[in-house]
């Protein structure tokens, strides 16, 4: 858990390469679900656009259809839950697929790093490869190192919506 930019999806990415658990992003689910078109999508890109939180009932109907499927050694949560309601949501659901809760990892960091983090971030549409332009910056700017697709920042990622989430 923690503020967009914390580092929460970098340090995932290592638990699940050191203990081969499943990771589910809710950043990433919603995105897809966003991409795909749908109407659910369409409802989501009003709020992510906007640079809004989704509302509880809408993240935990999508995150209750990732979490039904789960890897034999674990699941990893990214970014989920964020609210009181969706962690209860969550314990609930969890505890109906007796699936217990064995830790909580809290990240935090300094709201100026955050803005630093993410003003600097860069992604690949195609691969989904993260780079910063001075923290990880790709060989060639703004081409993705793996498959040489133009590299893309997230509408969402300026100074004044992560202030905005933090507050």
């Amino acid at each position: 858990m923690g503020p967009p930019g914390a580092g929460k999806g970098t340090q995932a990415k290592r638990l699940v390469d050191e203990f081969g658990m499943t990771h589910l992003s809710s950043g990433d689910i919603l995105r897809a679900e966003k991409a795909s078109g749908s109407e659910l999508g369409k409802t989501l890109s009003k709020f992510m656009d906007a640079g809004q939180l989704v509302p509880d009932e809408t993240v935990v109907n999508v995150m209750a259809k990732a979490l039904t499927g789960g890897g034999s050694k674990g699941l990893l949560l990214d970014g989920f839950p964020r609210t009181v309601p969706q962690a209860v949501s969550l314990d609930q659901q969890l505890f109906k697929a007796g699936k217990p809760l064995d830790a909580v990892v809290v990240i935090d960091a300094d709201t100026s790093l955050i803005v630093d983090r993410i003003t600097g971030r860069w992604s690949c549409p195609k691969d989904g490869q993260v780079y910063h332009v001075r923290n990880i910056p790709p060989r060639k700017a703004g081409v993705c190192d793996l498959c040489g697709t133009a590299l893309t920042q997230r509408k969402d990622d300026t100074a004044e919506v992560v202030k905005q989430r933090r507050a």
